[in-house]
């Protein structure tokens, strides 16, 4: 149970990737243009898949924080941005090309939430030390 290695961080990259994806992504195949496509009719199928979309995104955002907190997370955003920044310097990416920029800036949110998600245990796995939310007596 307190296992954790690398298929249990891809795990929680991909689940957040996908989150993230199924939410809206650039191909037109997401919660936001299923609801965009029959707005302002809006289908109960859509209400119960937006409720639990919102309770994931919730619960991940919430984890993150936690595991993280503010700092981390804005430290994590700007290691990203950085790399984005040389990436571009290096000409592999146009920041004209919307779809690419709106693919870049979607799967480094999936890898923040990722990141964040398994924070804690990479953490331990480190320092050796555990995050604990409280404790009984």
């Amino acid at each position: 149970m307190d296992e954790f290695g690398f298929k249990e961080f891809l795990a929680r990259l991909l689940f957040s990737v996908a989150l993230v994806l199924l939410t809206f992504n650039p191909t037109g195949h997401s919660y936001y243009h299923w609801l965009a496509d029959g707005f302002p009719s809006v289908q109960p199928l859509e209400v119960v898949a937006g409720i639990a979309l919102l309770g994931a995104w919730i619960f991940f955002v919430r984890s993150t924080l936690a595991a993280m907190g503010t700092l981390g997370v804005v430290l994590l955003l700007a290691l990203f941005a950085a790399i984005v920044w040389w990436v571009v310097s290096r000409g592999w990416l146009d920041v004209g090309n919307r779809s690419a920029m709106a693919w870049v800036v979607l799967l480094i949110l999936g890898f923040v939430l990722g990141i964040g998600m398994s924070w804690s245990h990479i953490r331990r796995e480190f320092s050796g030390q555990a995050s604990v939310d409280r404790v009984d007596r």
